[in-house]
């Protein structure tokens, strides 16, 4: 790679589905963000290679009632972002709920509260848009077959220029199964240029599908259809579903994601052009690029979303999100450096996939090491704390104090069919109540877990190696935690510093 090119991944972690606008000189884009609060993150960049994250448009997650228990795979599927009107938009579905839009004077907000534009099991990915020449505003979007028993196909609707109604029941403007050799037509984003309405849409699934792009003069068609962008001899499976975005010079980008098990859905970038056909033309001839020129836009110096933290305050960086609605009391504000979790008492202290009090960021997708300072500031048997890889198996190393009083390094782990953890090595004393916790994650996301307990033989490796595993749709986390079995009372803090992530 040379200064005057970039290399694929841009965005080296799940940023699943994301969706991308212009506004004046810079680039916003938003991404699902499922079951985790806040949600919606928000991106910034100036050359659409390097981007980094400057808030959430999502606060909490609605109804809270739903969401104050994780839900994984559910919440906040598939976004789209717009600019109308002087404003920022966002509709994204809710599979068990339906469409919701919300909308903003400012990237940073404030944004609405979510507004449900049409409820329903299976409305999936919406995405907005308002003909500047005729006034007139559409929404299409997809169906999921687990709530709906319908998929493959995209509905369309005409919408209230406000955003806050359909005007009318819908109808299928694009059937995939009358498209030979099509399936999983899904997360279309719909534009209009050149006298066409457009619709770019992924389809064939997530990890061995392309796609594919739509053309019609009426926004409820009929529509002609051609494959866009395909694996074809690279290493990219499934290129698919994203956002087209032009600069102010003109040029054409597209960006989309790649299905990469463990390390979820990472984001890649793609040249677009219109062929002599007036069809967009993606990548390399329709073939995702690994290594390209970059976009003719004023040089930016490198960027990527924040991973380290020190938790001035005791206040956390935008790049960790909850397992479910944040709880008051879980983390402590206070004077100095540390973050201070609260041990949240739990039925559930067994199995950290089902508690909402845990706190996580995204698994870096190139080799790297996590580490973190630990206290256990608690005198309750039983209580416990960590630094832990969680996907639908999860593994995890940190303190826990015992029915004697004193404070274990433990390590953890559950296979994705087990309803509880058990440990993948022997406890050991960790003098003070203090450990530093690492995880090397390797090639393959497999996973080494070491600890330094300060009694001068520096990090010791514990246990097995350990593959991250995702969540359906969601690629693995790191977390931090703090639990303690359920009962009466305070159970103590625990104090965390010193969050690093530094290549392998």
């Amino acid at each position: 790679m040379t200064p005057e090119t970039y290399r694929n991944p841009i965005l080296d972690a799940d940023w699943s589905d994301p969706d991308v606008v212009r506004v004046g000189d810079d680039f916003y884009l938003t991404a699902s963000s499922f079951g985790r609060a806040p949600g919606l993150p928000l991106l910034h960049s100036r050359d659409l290679v390097n981007w980094t994250l400057v808030g959430h448009a999502l606060e909490r997650l609605e109804p809270a009632a739903e969401f104050d228990r994780p839900r994984h795979d559910c919440g906040v599927w598939a976004p789209s972002l717009r600019y109308h009107d002087e404003r920022f938009w966002i509709f994204w579905g809710d599979p068990d709920q339906g469409i919701f839009q919300i909308n903003a004077p400012q990237i940073r907000g404030p944004w609405t509260r979510p507004h449900l534009l049409k409820a329903g099991k299976g409305l999936i990915d919406p995405c907005p848009l308002w003909d500047e020449e005729t006034g007139e505003a559409y929404l299409v979007h997809a169906w999921a077959k687990s709530r709906s028993g319908v998929k493959n196909r995209l509905t369309g609707h005409r919408m209230r220029p406000d955003g806050t109604g359909l005007l009318d029941e819908g109808k299928v403007v694009v059937d995939g199964d009358r498209i030979p050799g099509w399936f999983t037509l899904e997360g279309p984003k719909l534009y209009r240029h050149d006298g066409w309405f457009w619709i770019l849409a992924p389809a064939g699934g997530v990890e061995t599908g392309w796609q594919g792009a739509f053309r019609s003069r009426g926004f409820f068609g009929p529509y002609e259809e051609r494959i866009v962008l395909e694996q074809k001899g690279t290493d990219v499976n499934g290129p698919h579903q994203g956002g087209w975005v032009r600069t102010p010079s003109g040029e054409d980008w597209f960006l989309h994601f790649q299905q990469r098990g463990a390390y979820g859905r990472v984001v890649h970038l793609q040249p677009m052009r219109w062929g002599p056909d007036d069809w967009p033309v993606l990548g390399d001839e329709g073939a995702p690029v690994v290594e390209h020129r970059r976009p003719a836009l004023p040089p930016q110096p490198p960027a990527a979303p924040a991973t380290d933290d020190d938790f001035p305050g005791g206040r956390y960086g935008r790049q960790w999100q909850w397992t479910a609605n944040p709880g008051d009391g879980w983390a402590t504000q206070h004077s100095g450096d540390g973050l201070w979790l609260t041990c949240v008492r739990s039925a559930d202290a067994h199995d950290l996939r089902k508690l909402p009090h845990v706190l996580t960021q995204r698994l870096p997708g190139t080799p790297c090491a996590a580490e973190v300072e630990l206290r256990l500031d608690s005198d309750e048997p039983g209580a416990r704390a960590g630094l832990a890889v969680l996907g639908d198996a999860f593994g995890w190393i940190g303190l826990q104090r015992g029915t004697d009083g004193t404070v274990h390094l433990v390590h953890r782990f559950a296979e994705a069919v087990a309803e509880r953890e058990r440990d993948a090595a022997h406890p050991r004393i960790a003098p003070g109540g203090r450990a530093r916790l690492r995880i090397e994650i390797g090639a393959g996301a497999r996973c080494r877990f070491s600890a330094d307990v300060g009694d001068g033989d520096g990090f010791r490796p514990s246990g097995p190696v350990f593959t991250a595993t995702p969540w359906r749709w969601v690629g693995a986390l790191l977390c931090l935690f703090a639990l303690a079995p359920a009962g009466q009372g305070h159970a103590g803090t625990a104090a965390f510093t010193r969050f690093r992530i530094s290549a392998s």
